[in-house]
């Protein structure tokens, strides 16, 4: 079976029975030759079918490889579900002890802001009830007020009676009796409460003093001279004064405007010119006086003050562009609020003192030109107060804390003897100002805190402002 050739055994082809003995011998040699070729394609057939069991056999053979292949493949992928499983429990184990601590601190958290709101709920009552008493002692000063502004309507109109009897000193005339001074006192330790109440007093007395209708006055007030009026004052002599803040005033001389300090010059409308005020306002002010000699030689005013914050650039000025009236300014308190003050007078070439001031009681403000009342309203950022923190600029206006300057809205001219007060001059102070008598104490920020940045403004130190180039 190896060799492919089948080797026959078996009984050996006899002689058939009755058969003749030449017939005998064909007959065998046939059917041995049928019976071997018989055998020889049988052998071929089994040949054929076991090589196709052979072939068979080794497909099988492969199969069974792959099958324990995949066996193995198959637990291998089982022991590492097995081991993500295991981890997963483990995570969802942590998870669940992380939910119930989280739990646990919410319902504290949630104790916590329950008595949070509880307290912010009793403070703000008590806010409320101080609101409240608030509210009802300012009635009663806004009452007080109104009985004051009758008092000084006739107190005025006495004054100013009395000033037409006084005789007038011709220049060159002594003067009648020395300057009082008034003999310094030590200031006591005052709380928050005493210095709200005093600064309430100023105000009011401020307010009263002033006087003018309650409403906007559209039209500028000509020709009226404010009577003087006692206030928070020293008298300064011709020395310098102690304070290193306050200027040394020279004396008199007729017609001319001298010892009010350092000056600076605007020569162009250059957004380089600019001149800083530090530290700017260092608390929140809720009255406020600008007093300045003003001289400019153009045609329009520029910006004199800007005061901006981080949230909003406007918060304070006293803002003047090419595109506004002649001799306009636009007061700003909080952009957009703003009053339109007439400065006609400043486009002369020649030098003007000039007061801006304003209180958050009833929102009053005042307009001074050379002592005279030009202007003057109310109910302008009634309650308001200034923040701190904030950048003060002269000569620009800002955009943007520090910067954002616009040559059409650039100051050209001088200013000198500038100086800002918290609170609200009041006219006798004034007066005495313009007249170089008398500084109103208690300033805040003067040209001697002035920063120039750059630009061409140039600092002046001139005897007389007649002087100064």
């Amino acid at each position: 079976m190896g060799s492919g050739n089948w080797e026959v055994s078996g009984p050996p082809c006899g002689r058939p029975p009755r058969l003749p003995r030449g017939v005998h011998g064909q007959f065998r040699s046939a059917v041995c030759l049928s019976g071997l070729r018989w055998f020889r394609r049988f052998q071929e057939v089994t040949w054929t079918h076991l090589q196709s069991i052979a072939s068979n056999y080794n497909v099988f053979y492969n199969i069974d490889v792959r099958f324990r292949s995949l066996a193995e493949e198959s637990q291998a992928v089982a022991q590492a579900v097995n081991r993500s499983q295991a981890s997963v429990q483990g995570e969802l184990a942590q998870l669940k002890a992380w939910v119930r601590k989280l739990q646990c601190r919410s319902r504290k958290v949630d104790t916590r802001l329950r008595a949070l709101d509880l307290t912010l709920g009793e403070r703000s009552q008590q806010r409320a009830r101080e609101r409240k008493a608030h509210k009802a002692q300012r009635d009663a000063l806004q009452d007080s007020l109104a009985r004051l502004e009758g008092l000084v309507h006739s107190q005025g109109a006495r004054l100013a009676a009395l000033e037409g009897r006084l005789p007038v000193a011709h220049p060159g005339t002594a003067a009648l009796g020395p300057a009082l001074v008034p003999t310094p006192t030590q200031p006591e330790e005052l709380g928050p409460t005493s210095l709200k109440l005093q600064r309430d007093r100023q105000e009011l007395r401020a307010a009263s003093e002033h006087g003018g209708p309650p409403q906007d006055s559209s039209a500028p007030l000509q020709g009226r001279r404010e009577p003087p009026a006692s206030g928070s004052h020293r008298v300064l002599s011709g020395t310098a004064p102690k304070d290193p803040r306050q200027q040394a005033w020279s004396p008199q001389v007729p017609g001319e405007i001298c010892g009010v300090g350092p000056t600076l010059v605007f020569p162009n409308a250059s957004t380089k010119n600019v001149v800083f005020l530090g530290p700017g306002f260092v608390t929140a002010l809720r009255a406020l006086s600008f007093c300045s000699w003003v001289r400019t030689a153009s045609s329009r005013l520029g910006t004199l003050l800007s005061y901006a914050t981080e949230d909003n650039d406007n918060k304070l000025m006293l803002h003047g562009r090419d595109s506004l009236l002649p001799g306009s300014i636009h007061f700003v308190i909080g952009d957009p609020a703003f009053r339109e003050l007439p400065l006609q007078l400043l486009l002369d070439g020649q030098w003007h003192h000039i007061c801006v001031i304003w209180t958050s009681t009833q929102g009053r403000y005042w307009l001074h030109v050379d002592r005279r009342l030009v202007a003057t309203g109310s109910r302008f950022r009634e309650g308001y107060e200034i923040p701190p923190g904030g950048s003060l600029v002269l000569g620009q206006e800002q955009d943007s804390v520090g910067g954002g300057f616009d040559s059409s809205e650039a100051f050209v001219g001088s200013m000198s003897g500038l100086a800002i007060w918290d609170r609200a001059l009041v006219p006798g102070e004034v007066a005495n100002l313009a007249i170089r008598k008398e500084f109103p104490t208690g300033a805040i920020l003067m040209l001697a805190n002035a920063a120039l940045a750059g630009g061409f403004v140039q600092r002046a130190n001139c005897t007389c402002l007649e002087r100064c180039p």
